[in-house]
């Protein structure tokens, strides 16, 4: 294999990807509410009712006119009429009429008649059916309307949402209890290495664990992903080749290993032997992570990824999830949490390629942060456990500055 002359920059990666990959293809299901946290909407969902379905009280206290409390304080106190009370999960049918008041808890249905509540603690009882309120309110103070919340027919969430715990909340309070999703992206990681050997192994002479297939693995679970663990290839052309033939049924492979130069790296070969186009990107202008491989075989993609477990674990954070959300159909813009800190010290960088490193933040005397480097060979897993997020140094840069205020992407 020749070395990579042609790096991609990150935006022509993208232009490549975006060329080649149809979005909204995968098919879609009928699942329970209580299982969609995670899942992808295949329709836009209205709302089949008004919530709430009902005029009510967001306090404890008294329904009223509100007209009936304006110029109400403690040294010159409104008095009121009660009509009668209110009772949690009964309709009432009650009528509030001017220089009237009913008693209601917080979630109880607001009378007819009456516009807003006084909280219990503005009113004082100076008979057995009159109050005291010291207080005035306005129309609609302590109370949320019919419809108010989400009025019927209106979307409440939009085709290709990524649905959250909130929005399961609101399904089950709107009684939507089947919900169209896309089914969940397969995604097949074969890890290659002749010195690789599953986790329950007992180390040999010359061998380590696979590391990346788990990092991989799991990154892709929280972002919505099935994954299939293939398991380990040894670096034979032939076993490679067989294993991505047998998983084109998935909607991404990844292969961990076999993207950089050397004597048994084939990748590049396997690729372009099982069909057109085969390999689009060799090589991108991203550090660590350059030897990343991106090919479509049969209609499916395939992303070559390094084998040294920082390199492996970056390319996945920042090419390989935005990747599997792309083929989700996630349309929504993916909102990175970060924050921002000043450098521990000086970093150097190498010119003309983006650099991510990963950082561990420590929280200064006036309550700022620094972020602290840690540097280490792509081979090391070490550096990413104990960081909480890394930086990234623009490829036109060649390093920071110590006290620099930079931009922390939290894992």
């Amino acid at each position: 294999m020749s070395e990579f002359l042609d790096l991609n920059t990150s935006e022509m990666f993208w232009e490549i990807v975006n060329k080649n990959i149809n979005i909204g293809l995968l098919p879609s299901e009928t699942i329970n509410f209580k299982e969609s946290n995670g899942r992808i909407l295949a329709q836009d969902l209205f709302s089949p009712i008004d919530l709430p379905p009902f005029s009510r009280s967001t306090v404890d206290g008294f329904a009223v006119k509100a007209e009936d409390t304006f110029g109400a304080s403690e040294s010159m106190p409104i008095y009121l009429n009660v009509k009668g009370e209110v009772f949690m999960g009964q309709e009432t049918k009650i009528m509030v009429e001017a220089g009237e008041a009913v008693k209601i808890p917080t979630g109880g249905m607001l009378p007819e008649g009456s516009n807003a509540v006084v909280m219990i603690e503005y009113v004082d009882y100076v008979g057995e059916k009159m109050i005291e309120i010291n207080r005035s309110v306005g129309v609609g103070e302590n109370v949320i309307y019919k419809g108010e919340d989400i009025p019927k027919r209106k979307v409440i969430l939009n085709k290709y949402h990524k649905i959250r715990p909130q929005d399961v909340g609101a399904l089950a309070g709107l009684g939507i209890i089947d919900v169209e999703v896309y089914k969940k992206p397969k995604v097949a990681v074969i890890a290659t290495g002749d010195e690789l050997v599953s986790p329950e192994n007992v180390l040999g002479v010359g061998e380590i664990r696979d590391i990346n297939s788990y990092t991989i693995g799991t990154t892709l679970e929280e972002v919505g992903a099935e994954i299939r663990y293939v398991g380990i290839i040894p670096d034979k052309f032939d076993f490679l080749r067989e294993s991505i033939k047998n998983n084109l049924d998935c909607d991404l492979i990844l292969i961990s290993g076999g993207s950089s130069v050397g004597v048994k790296d084939m990748t590049v070969e396997v690729l372009n032997s099982l069909g057109e186009p085969g390999v689009l990107s060799q090589g991108i202008t991203i550090k660590p992570g350059k030897p990343t491989i991106f090919a479509m075989v049969e209609g499916k993609p395939i992303l070559g990824l390094p084998g040294h477990p920082s390199s492996s674990f970056i390319i996945t954070q920042v090419i390989v999830k935005p990747l599997v959300e792309k083929i989700m159909g996630i349309k929504e813009k993916r909102i990175k949490c970060n924050i921002k800190a000043k450098l521990s010290r000086n970093l150097d960088s190498d010119k003309g390629r983006e650099e991510y490193v990963p950082v561990r933040l420590i929280e200064s005397a006036e309550r700022n942060y620094i972020a602290e480097p840690l540097v280490g060979e792509s081979a090391m897993i070490s550096t990413f456990v104990y960081a909480d997020g890394y930086i990234i140094i623009e490829a036109n840069k060649e390093g920071l500055n110590k006290e620099e205020t930079i931009v922390v992407y939290l894992y």
